[in-house]
C-alpha cells in the first residue's frame, strides 16, 4: 500500500467531518465568529432547519478584500495574535472552519471592513473559489451558507426534522446570547421572527428572556470570589426544578462548557434539598485564569480539563450552597401559582348581580344556616407511609413544644403568619398579613429534624435513646452485608446497629430526636439505599442522603392531630430554619397564597 498525500478539498471535507456535525455546529462557528469581531447586532436566519440556508449577519469589524481571501484558507485566524495556544481570549480559533464549511455547502461571505469605503463578496462552492466581487452592504459581515451537504450527500441522511435540527441550532444561539447579554441576538426561522433577545445590562434579565420569568423571579444570585477563581450566575430554588438537566448552562471564561466536574459539583450542592431524579435550573459563569484551564480537550470546544479540579469543585459547591442558606425558607412562587390553577375551576362560575340578596340556605324544615363542623371531632385521616406509628407525646418530639395556652401572635410580623386550622390531620392553615399558608407539617419538620440532625452530627453530639427490647430486622444477604459494612458510620448518626446472623440486624439504639422509631422500615430503607450506591461508594459522601432517610422517619406524620401552639411552635422554627422551604426531596413544605390570589377565585378580581 502506497502512502500519499490527500488532495486540498479532501483534506476539507474531512475537517468538515470533524467541526461540522449538523447545521448547528455552523451556526455555532459562525456566530461565535460574530462575537469576536465586536457585534453589538447579530441576526441569525434559517430555512429547513439550517439545511436549505443558514445566514448570521453582524454589525462587526469586517473584513478587507485580502483578509477575506485569507478567512478561507485553512490554519488562518485572526484569534491568536501572540500564537500562545494556551491563553485564548476569543471564542473561535480554529482555523479551518470556513474553508470546511465552504467544501460542503455553497459559502457567500460578504463583508464591510469598518472605517473602509467598499463591501466586497467572496464565494466558496464545494470547495472552489470564485472571485471576488464588489458589493453594496453596511459596516459588518454576513455569511450564507446554502445546501449544506450538497457536495456530501452521504451526510444528508443523518440529519434530523428541520425542527430538531433548528431546536439544537436555537440551543447554541441561547448559550452564547447568556454570556454576552450586552448583544443583540435575533432568530429569523424559515421567514419568521421567533426570538428577539434585546441588548440589556441586566444578565438575570437575559436569562429571563431564555429561560423564563419563573426563572427570573425564582432564583438565587451565586457570587464568590476565590485565589483567582470566581463564579457568578444564578441557581433556581429547589422547589423549582425538572426532571432533567437541559435547563442547566455552565460557561467557562464565557465559553458554554459540558464538563463532568461542574456537573457532578452541581449534584453535590443540591444533595440537600433535591431527589435523585430532580435537578434544579441554572446558569453558572466560572472564571478561571487561562493557564489554571485547557480548552483544546475537545473539537468543539465544549470539554475543558482544569488544573486543580478539587479548587474548581470546592468554590461551586460553598457558593451555590451559601445562596441557598441566604434563602431562608422561601419557597417558589410557582407553587402558589399552580395551586391557584388548581383550585381554579373549569368553568367560569356564574357571576352575581350587585344587587342580588344572598340567599339562605333551604331544608325540608325550612329555613336554616351554615353550621361550621369540628375541626378535631374526626378521626385524623391516615397517611399513605407504610411506616407510621402511633403519634409520639411531647417528651419524644422536643422539636413541638407543648404550649398552656394559645399565644398571641402580631400576624403583620410573621412571614409564615398563626395558625388557625389543621386539616385532614396533615396541613396547618396559616394567615398572614397578606393571604394565607397551607403547610405541610410532615414535609417541613422533616427538614427541622434534618438540620437539627447535621448540627448535632458536625457538633458529634447526637443524643441516643436505647430500646427496652433491641430489635431484629431481617434482610437478604445483600442488604444485610450493606448495613453491617456502615455499621461505624451508622454509629456516627447515633443508630447502634450490629450483625445478626447472615440475614439480620440488631437494632440497640437510635437518636433521641426521632422519638418512637419503625426500625423494620427505617433500617429496610437505608439498606436499598445502600445497595442503590453500588460497591465501592464512599459512605462520607453520601452521608447527608443517610442522614435524610434517617430524618423522615423522625418526623410528624401525616395524620397526627397536633394543637394550636404546637402547629404555631412548628411555624416559628420553619422561619428561623434555613432552607425549610423544601424537604429533603425538593418538595414544597408550605404554599402560600396572596390575598389576591384568593380573590380571584372568588370573582372578586
Amino acid at each position: 500500500m502506497n502512502i500519499r498525500l490527500l488532495e486540498p478539498h479532501l483534506i476539507n471535507q474531512i475537517a468538515a467531518g470533524e467541526v461540522i456535525e449538523r447545521p448547528a455546529s455552523v451556526v455555532k462557528e459562525l456566530v461565535e465568529n460574530a462575537i469576536d469581531a465586536g457585534a453589538t447586532e447579530i441576526t441569525v436566519t434559517l430555512r429547513d432547519g439550517g439545511r436549505s440556508l443558514i445566514s448570521v449577519k453582524d454589525n462587526g469589524c469586517g473584513m478587507t478584500p485580502d483578509e477575506l481571501e485569507l478567512a478561507i484558507q485553512r490554519h488562518a485566524t485572526s484569534k491568536l495574535p501572540d500564537s500562545d495556544l494556551f491563553n485564548i481570549a476569543t471564542l473561535g480559533f480554529r482555523g479551518e472552519a470556513l474553508p470546511s464549511i465552504g467544501a460542503v455547502s455553497r459559502l457567500h461571505i460578504t463583508s464591510h471592513k469598518r472605517g473602509s469605503g467598499d463591501a466586497w463578496t467572496l464565494k466558496l462552492e464545494g470547495g472552489q473559489k470564485q472571485d471576488l466581487m464588489p458589493a453594496v452592504f453596511p459596516e459588518g459581515t454576513v455569511l450564507e451558507v446554502k445546501d449544506l451537504f450538497y457536495a456530501t450527500p452521504a451526510r444528508l441522511k443523518f440529519l434530523k426534522a428541520p425542527n430538531t435540527e433548528y431546536n439544537h441550532a436555537v440551543d447554541h444561539i441561547q448559550r452564547l446570547a447568556m454570556a454576552h447579554p450586552e448583544i443583540h441576538f435575533k432568530i429569523v426561522n424559515d421567514q419568521r421572527v421567533s426570538a428577539d433577545l434585546k441588548a440589556t445590562t441586566d444578565p438575570l434579565e437575559r436569562l429571563g428572556q431564555i429561560m423564563g420569568t419563573d426563572f427570573s423571579e425564582n432564583s438565587l444570585a451565586v457570587d464568590c470570589e476565590r485565589d483567582g477563581y470566581s463564579l457568578e450566575g444564578y441557581v433556581s430554588l429547589p422547589t423549582l426544578n425538572r426532571a432533567t438537566a437541559s435547563h442547566q448552562y455552565l460557561f467557562v471564561n464565557n465559553r458554554p462548557v459540558k464538563d463532568k466536574v461542574l456537573v457532578g459539583a452541581i449534584r453535590a450542592s443540591f444533595q440537600d434539598f433535591l431527589a435523585k431524579d430532580r435537578h434544579p435550573l441554572l446558569a453558572l459563569f466560572l472564571q478561571v485564569p487561562s493557564a489554571e484551564v485547557d480548552m483544546n480537550v475537545h473539537p468543539a470546544k465544549t470539554e475543558v480539563r482544569f488544573r486543580e479540579a478539587q479548587k474548581v469543585r470546592n468554590l461551586i459547591v460553598s457558593s451555590i450552597k451559601q445562596a441557598l442558606t441566604g434563602a431562608g425558607h422561601r419557597a417558589s412562587t410557582t407553587i402558589a401559582q399552580q395551586a391557584v390553577a388548581a383550585f381554579r375551576p373549569s368553568t367560569p362560575a356564574p357571576t352575581r348581580s350587585a344587587y342580588q340578596p344572598s340567599l339562605p340556605l333551604q331544608s325540608s324544615s325550612g329555613t336554616s344556616t351554615l353550621r361550621a363542623q369540628p375541626l378535631y371531632g374526626s378521626a385524623p385521616a391516615q397517611s399513605s407511609s407504610p411506616y407510621i406509628q402511633p403519634a409520639p407525646t411531647p417528651a419524644h418530639t422536643p422539636e413541638l413544644r407543648e404550649a398552656s395556652a394559645v399565644q398571641s401572635y402580631e400576624v403583620s410580623n410573621l412571614p409564615l403568619g398563626h395558625a388557625k386550622a389543621q386539616v385532614h390531620g396533615t396541613y396547618i392553615v396559616a394567615q398572614t398579613a397578606e393571604g394565607i399558608v397551607i403547610v405541610d407539617q410532615h414535609a417541613a419538620h422533616e427538614r427541622l429534624v434534618y438540620e437539627d440532625m447535621k448540627k448535632a452530627k458536625a457538633a458529634n453530639n447526637i443524643v441516643r435513646q436505647a430500646l427496652l427490647i433491641p430489635e431484629v430486622v431481617e434482610l437478604d444477604t445483600t442488604r444485610a452485608q450493606a448495613i453491617a459494612a456502615a455499621q461505624a458510620e451508622l454509629h456516627k448518626l447515633g443508630l447502634i446497629i450490629e450483625p445478626f446472623g447472615d440475614t439480620s440486624i440488631l437494632v440497640r439504639e437510635t437518636p433521641a430526636i426521632m422519638g418512637q422509631v419503625d426500625c423494620q422500615g427505617l433500617i429496610k430503607d437505608l439498606a436499598d439505599e445502600m445497595v442503590d450506591l453500588g460497591k465501592g461508594f464512599s459512605l462520607k459522601e453520601h452521608i447527608d442522603e443517610i442522614l435524610a432517610t434517617v430524618s423522615c422517619h423522625g418526623s410528624v406524620r401525616a395524620g397526627r392531630k397536633l394543637t394550636v401552639p404546637e402547629m404555631d411552635d412548628l411555624l416559628r422554627q420553619m422561619e428561623a430554619t434555613p432552607h425549610s422551604g423544601q424537604c429533603n426531596h425538593g418538595r414544597p413544605t408550605y404554599v402560600e397564597l396572596g390575598l389576591d390570589d384568593i380573590e380571584k377565585l372568588f370573582g372578586r378580581r
